[in-house]
């Protein structure tokens, strides 16, 4: 195990609140939100009629035209924004990474090809010869996101794709820290892609109760920790990190935007789709990632919640913090980012990661847009509407998915 500090090199985001990390910063920072009526063909007579989607977003932009019809809607927005973090790391040369063999891509994605499956499917009921394209296996496959990535860029290191539902992109991040630790890769492209905004999944989650109904007011349904929230809103996006050994990045160069400083992840073992109640597992999960960083609780500045905008997701999350910071847990400031992006799933562990790390480069905390009247479990400083500077030196992102996943990463403004 290689005891020396990880450290992330390179940035990008596709995001419904804008494309390009500094455009989604600006955006998140300024308020906007990204949430609106799903523009999605069989979604017309759905129960829920809104969602976050990436808008004004042109593939031939950032992928060859021949990827293009080979890749799903969730790998198109990972590979958008991989090519954005390679570009900014300077890992590449001539389109190909300059050290194939040491470099490596951690995949995360929570539905892969859902999309896809299901346009499929209508498609073969619909035909008379029931043809299915050669090229509908790879583009619904959740790792052949990070396939397509490595070829175009010549990466022949490790190479693991992480599907841990809505921690997924925090998990990944972790799995590609824990591979250079390894010593298995000097440089890791982590990467989530999620495009699951379609009609099956859709109904799945308003089957469940999970999904805000407020569609006649799109710009307000998503509301973290608002005692009126009624569920969260979908969303969908890429997001993308380079993370190095810090000796490897110094070594050429490389401008290091913070230090990914402790990681953790575990599992509640308590129920398929609900958080334990008193968010035991997160208070755990959040312990574990504040002794791999080897710091107290106190030492934490802001936390990117995973705040949600359900009823018990919100209140299980307060509880965790509340149990790990104790009297520091009035004190942090914490806010959860869904209000503007909507749930990005596999994808948002990353995305939200990006937020870590411009709030520290920048010194400016992000909004909990729709706070209006907060739940009186919900009671800690939640930087309501209106982003917030202050100085800060640690920062940190939670993720919790169904199946009981937990993930929290902690990251270090680099000295």
């Amino acid at each position: 195990m290689i005891e020396e500090k990880i450290v992330v090199t390179g940035m990008g985001a596709v995001t419904p609140v804008g494309i390009g990390t500094d455009t989604f910063w600006q955006q998140l920072i300024g308020g906007a939100c990204g949430v609106d009526k799903i523009q999605r063909e069989g979604c017309e007579e759905l129960a829920v009629q809104i969602a976050a989607q990436v808008k004004n977003f042109e593939p031939e932009q950032y992928i060859p035209k021949k990827l293009i019809r080979e890749m799903a809607l969730f790998m198109q927005y990972a590979y958008a924004a991989s090519e954005e973090a390679i570009k900014d790391s300077g890992i590449e040369e001539n389109g190909k990474v300059k050290e194939p063999w040491r470099t490596g891509v951690v995949m995360a994605t929570s539905m892969a090809g859902i999309k896809e499956i299901e346009d499929t499917h209508i498609q073969m009921m619909n035909s008379k010869h029931k043809n299915v394209s050669p090229r509908f296996v790879p583009k619904v496959l959740g790792n052949v996101g990070a396939a397509q990535i490595a070829i175009s860029k010549n990466i022949h290191g490790p190479s693991l794709t992480v599907s841990t539902a809505c921690s997924s992109g925090g998990d990944a991040v972790m799995t590609g820290a824990m591979l250079l630790k390894a010593g298995l890769a000097d440089t890791i492209v982590v990467v989530g892609g999620e495009a699951a905004i379609c009609p099956v999944f859709v109904q799945g989650l308003t089957g469940a109760r999970a999904l805000s109904k407020r569609n006649d007011e799109p710009l307000k349904a998503s509301r973290p920790f608002d005692a009126d929230r009624d569920g969260f809103v979908m969303g969908e996006g890429g997001g993308a990190l380079i993370l190095e050994t810090e000796s490897h990045a110094k070594a050429r160069g490389a401008h290091i935007y913070a230090e990914l400083a402790g990681y953790a992840n575990n599992t509640d073992g308590y129920h398929v789709t609900a958080p334990h109640p008193d968010g035991v597992g997160a208070a755990d999960c959040i312990e574990k990632a504040l002794a791999c960083a080897g710091i107290g609780p106190e030492q934490i500045d802001y936390i990117n919640a995973h705040g949600t905008s359900t009823k018990a997701g919100d209140i299980a999350e307060t509880r965790a913090i509340k149990a790990v910071f104790k009297e520091h847990a009035g004190r942090v400031a914490v806010s959860s980012t869904k209000g503007a992006t909507g749930h990005l799933m596999g994808a948002g562990g990353i995305v939200e990661a990006i937020v870590c790390i411009k709030a520290l480069n920048d010194q400016v905390m992000p909004p909990t847009l729709n706070l209006d009247t907060p739940d009186p479990e919900c009671d800690l400083d939640y930087v309501p509407k209106t982003a917030r500077k202050k100085s800060l030196v640690y920062t940190m992102s939670n993720a919790f998915g169904f199946g009981g996943q937990n993930s929290s990463l902690i990251f270090k403004k680099y000295e």
